[in-house]
């Protein structure tokens, strides 16, 4: 697990300069580093939608998935457990639970996450893992700037998604056919372009309530196959 560790560390320090850089910052420069990362979200998430190679698997999976995670009532769950951690570590952040849950998906959804995880655990190579971390820290320092410390707890499900498909790679090699990855990255991609709209405030989406669906595209691709 030393690609994700490299991660989790690379988050946790691209977060601290990035919270440390933001407490200098002017509220009107945040508002519109946020605009830019809502902006950013539409252009990694419709690069990553394109790469879907049956459309109808990602329509199917989304239509499931938002009913399932309506009916688990995942959106209430998630953000009652995500606004307990806030009130323990940081009442007075207004951003906090969107920087969260921003950030995870960002660091957690997409072919580098699963590719990478998978390749560690069974082969021991974390060269991708390793790319991946240059790239979060990056981007966690830029979210942190704007969003605060809820970025920052990210890296716990970093380490917890990514640490799960390492310990599970020689159950999961599947996934790296590029059937399943391209059909995953593609319903993870319109999550995230969801996500920008958010972030943009041009409409609320209950994003934690389609995480369902990246089950669904899996199961839907090992149907067809």
């Amino acid at each position: 697990m030393k690609g994700t560790i490299v991660n989790v560390i690379a988050v946790i320090v691209g977060s601290s300069l990035g919270i440390f850089i933001g407490d200098k910052l002017p509220k009107r420069f945040k508002a519109v580093i946020i605009q830019a990362i809502g902006l950013f979200t539409f252009l990694i998430g419709t690069s990553m939608m394109l790469k879907g190679e049956h459309f109808i698997i990602v329509f199917l999976a989304l239509i499931l998935g938002g009913i399932t995670g309506e009916s688990l009532r995942l959106e209430a769950h998630l953000t009652s457990v995500i606004e307990r951690l806030k009130s323990r570590v940081s009442p007075g952040s207004p951003h906090f639970v969107e920087g969260f849950v921003t950030a995870t998906l960002i660091f957690c959804v997409g072919a580098m996450t699963v590719v990478g995880s998978i390749q560690e655990g069974l082969t021991g190579d974390a060269t991708l893992l390793y790319t991946k971390s240059v790239m979060d820290g990056i981007t966690s320092l830029t979210l942190a700037s704007s969003f605060g410390i809820g970025v920052i707890f990210s890296a716990g499900s970093v380490l917890v998604i990514q640490g799960s498909l390492t310990l599970l790679g020689s159950k999961l090699q599947f996934l790296t056919n590029p059937a399943y990855i391209n059909n995953l990255t593609s319903v993870g991609g319109v999550l995230i372009i969801a996500l920008g709209f958010e972030l943009l405030k041009i409409r609320k989406i209950k994003i934690l309530n389609l995480l369902p669906a990246l089950v669904y595209a899996v199961l839907f691709t090992l149907l067809v196959k």
